[in-house]
């Protein structure tokens, strides 16, 4: 069965037009300013957005391992409802997926339970947190995404160096959660004003960018695609910005959280605004506001991180780091930087789906053309609603976003032309 989708403003060649999209077993056949055909299934898009399903390279999906927390079909199924159509799951998952076998478990595993484009990365050492690096060649070969130890800074300079070289030999790329253990200090929170105010421990800034700046000198000498996770303070932004003009082959991302939140924010012990790296100063906030617009930043992640309720209630000392994100991430994108005028429509598209797509080499994702697979979201921009808990499709609601008014909702997402999510059923 053919579906043609009506009345769009579609996201095509980076611009916004209006469209109609013919879908033929999985892929767009035909894509004009109006299409008529018979024996098809039409779905009336009533001028909404219609984009490239979105991109989100930084995911946990706690399957195997943590399963209260998440699995891979609550997790894909909240992708769909943030319309995300391809996801990159890191490899903290019990047991890490650090050799051939466990590594094709993993790839069974999510082929099995998910319900869009799961790609698997790999880690870069053993269980992550060894000095001992992973067979990269085999994992490669397997079809790892990537190679990461998120959740984990790669203490010992040698085997980040050695990583970096066997990554760059198999074009593949190596996305760093950057962390000085050693200048961690047990940390829950950022060092600053916060910290002092509600007696907290402090993570000083030099854990995450001492060690940026070693790994964009190591990544300069091997010519390795080095991605940096999640960045979070001013100086990360001057660091890749310096790197980027001596021609260093350095990419970032940076999380929703981080782009409207500051440790500012934070008026009380509540672990919902627990994560790592943690809220830094509006100082940091501001400087990354101004990467995104300059370019400086690359694309956005969710770094989506879902906990049981117990997990979180249990104030910032007990509490686990991370919060939920995939679900709200397009909403609040769209309507904190969109709707004021710091970004273009374009632009957010660019960043959540294009840019990821590109940069990391995804073939037939990310974006919307003839022959291409039909992955797609369908937004209704003009529609406001309350983020709410009750609505989460994740196990996770551990979100310091519940309860503010947004614009953008995701009123179905396909992948190869079938509806894993819509807004009256789910997928």
């Amino acid at each position: 069965m053919k579906t043609l989708i009506k009345n769009a403003q579609l996201f095509y060649q980076g611009q916004l037009t209006p469209a109609d999209l013919l879908v033929e077993n999985g892929k767009f056949t035909e894509i004009a300013e109006e299409i008529s055909t018979d024996d098809v299934n039409v779905i009336d898009a009533k001028q909404q957005l219609v984009a490239p399903g979105l991109i989100d390279v930084h995911v946990h999906f706690r399957e195997p391992g943590q399963v209260h927390k998440e699995t891979i079909k609550t997790g894909t199924l909240a992708s769909a409802h943030g319309g995300f159509t391809t996801v990159g799951a890191m490899p903290n998952v019990i047991p890490v997926p650090d050799d051939p076998e466990k590594f094709q478990k993993q790839l069974d595993l999510n082929k099995k339970n998910s319900l869009i484009n799961t790609l698997q990365y790999a880690p870069v050492t053993k269980d992550e947190t060894s000095d001992e690096l992973v067979d990269i060649e085999a994992l490669d070969k397997l079809g790892a995404f990537a190679f990461s130890n998120d959740g984990h800074g790669i203490m010992n300079a040698q085997s980040m160096f050695e990583a970096m070289e066997r990554i760059a030999a198999i074009n593949s790329h190596l996305a760093a959660h950057v962390e000085d253990k050693n200048l961690f200090n047990h940390g829950v929170i950022n060092f600053g004003s916060a910290s002092q105010r509600l007696g907290l421990p402090g993570i000083q800034q030099v854990a995450e960018t001492s060690q940026l700046a070693r790994d964009l000198i190591l990544a300069k000498e091997t010519g390795v695609h080095y991605h940096v996770c999640h960045i979070s303070t001013k100086d990360s932004v001057d660091l890749i910005r310096m790197a980027k003009d001596a021609g260093i082959n350095v990419t970032c991302e940076v999380s929703p959280h981080h782009l409207l939140l500051n440790d500012g924010n934070i008026l009380k012990d509540d672990a919902n605004f627990k994560m790592n790296p943690p809220l830094r100063s509006q100082k940091d906030q501001m400087a990354l506001l101004d990467a995104l617009e300059d370019g400086t930043i690359d694309m956005i992640a969710t770094d989506h991180a879902p906990h049981a309720k117990e997990e979180k209630n249990q104030g910032f000392e007990k509490s686990a780091f991370g919060i939920t994100g995939i679900e709200t991430s397009f909403p609040l994108m769209y309507t904190r930087l969109v709707k004021t005028g710091m970004i273009s429509l374009e632009r957010l598209i660019d960043l959540m789906a294009v840019k990821p797509a590109k940069l990391f080499g995804l073939k037939d994702v990310g974006t919307i053309g003839l022959n291409q697979q039909a992955d797609f979201t369908m937004i209704d921009l003009n529609q406001e609603y309350t983020i709410n808990e009750a609505d989460f499709l994740s196990k996770g609601t551990n979100s310091p976003f519940i309860g503010q008014s947004v614009f953008g909702k995701v009123m179905g997402t396909y992948v190869n032309g079938k509806a894993v999510y819509t807004s009256n059923h789910e997928g």
